[in-house]
């Protein structure tokens, strides 16, 4: 019965489509459990919209004429049928992944593109430094596009002492504490994620936290994110305060950055993290690692911290410094990261978007 109703669809679409010329509609793919990538592809959906290109959902691959599908990661490419989207123009966003890193499905998707990258129409890639990784499979480079994890400025204010103070009280943290936040997703799975994503840098993280209870005896660390089950067992071995909050969708966030004294990104890759220009554009002091698109945005001392990967006394150093400086000593850093979110924001993106769109939906 689900195969004589799948095919009834499949017959309708081709009806309904039958007047669709070929890749007249871009078709996307986010990763349904309303995480991260599902937010990127709303706002791609509003870019595209802007630019004049004609939507349509993922059923309709099955139209009369090949569309152009647009995967928000890499990760499609570890399904052994994959090719079933083929004569369709695929694209997609290759963000982190580095081969030879002792991750297995970051080797199996780095081979699968070297081997088909002639069947692939475009890649996002978000940082220099994946740009270069990809170009190694021998990928055509007019394909690859260099374009940011953008930012929404309507959903992240500048913020003030007042909204700092309000945010504080609403959340029942402390007026008097350090607060420093650590919103994302480092544990295995979308369970409790007792295992750690070390890629993500949760043990690195928790080691900082640990640095910083020394110097700080009102520490309190702010999470928000899936699968934080590791980093909340070690933060309680350790005895540091911590509140974990659960959001109902991801522009509730920006009310947490508004409670923060510092972010701290302690991971060893990344595709962005969206936290540099979410803290950037909220006005919150950031330290992070050398990693994803921070190497291309963080003007070390300027805009933002930035030190190795896995180096916790220089993360706790420049966290330290923080501390230690009054709003007057970071105004400059914190006016000059607000410039750099407001240059990648989504809006400033759209004409990097639209020569991304050129030759891959007509």
């Amino acid at each position: 019965m689900k195969s004589l109703l799948q095919s009834v669809a499949k017959t309708a679409i081709k009806t309904v489509s039958r007047n669709w010329k070929p890749y007249s509609h871009l078709i996307m793919y986010g990763d349904s459990v309303g995480w991260s990538l599902d937010w990127d592809m709303r706002e791609l959906a509003g870019i595209s919209r802007k630019l004049g290109i004609k939507l349509a959902r993922p059923h309709w691959k099955h139209a009369a004429a090949p569309q152009s599908i647009f995967f928000a990661s890499q990760f499609f490419l570890l399904e052994n049928d994959w090719e079933r989207f083929l004569p369709n123009r695929i694209g997609f966003s290759y963000f982190h992944g580095i081969p030879n890193s002792s991750d297995n499905e970051f080797d199996t998707i780095y081979d699968a593109l070297k081997q088909h990258h002639e069947k692939l129409t475009r890649i996002q890639v978000s940082h220099t430094a994946m740009r270069d990784i990809v170009l190694t499979t021998g990928i055509d480079p007019s394909k690859v596009f260099l374009i940011p994890i953008g930012i929404n400025l309507q959903f992240f204010s500048f913020r003030s002492i007042k909204m700092k103070r309000d945010a504080r009280m609403k959340l029942n943290l402390p007026a008097s504490a350090f607060v420093i936040g650590s919103f994302q997703k480092d544990g295995m799975g979308w369970g409790d994620g007792m295992e750690p994503k070390l890629i993500k840098g949760p043990d690195v993280f928790v080691e900082v936290a640990k640095r910083l209870k020394r110097e700080i005896p009102e520490l309190v660390v702010l999470l928000s994110g899936p699968a934080r089950g590791y980093v909340k067992q070690k933060l309680e071995e350790a005895e540091i305060s911590y509140r974990h909050v659960y959001l109902k969708s991801y522009p509730e966030i920006a009310g947490l950055y508004q409670a923060l004294d510092l972010y701290v990104v302690s991971s060893r890759q990344e595709g962005g993290p969206k936290a540099i220009l979410e803290s950037m554009a909220s006005g919150v002091p950031l330290v992070t690692t050398k990693v994803g698109q921070a190497m291309d945005l963080v003007k070390h001392g300027e805009n933002a911290f930035m030190t190795a990967v896995e180096d916790v006394e220089a993360l706790a150093s420049c966290a330290l410094q923080v501390y230690r400086s009054s709003q007057v000593d970071l105004k400059l850093m914190l006016e000059s990261g607000r410039k750099t979110a407001e240059a990648n924001s989504y809006e400033s993106q759209i004409p990097l978007w639209a020569e991304f769109m050129k030759g891959f939906v007509e």
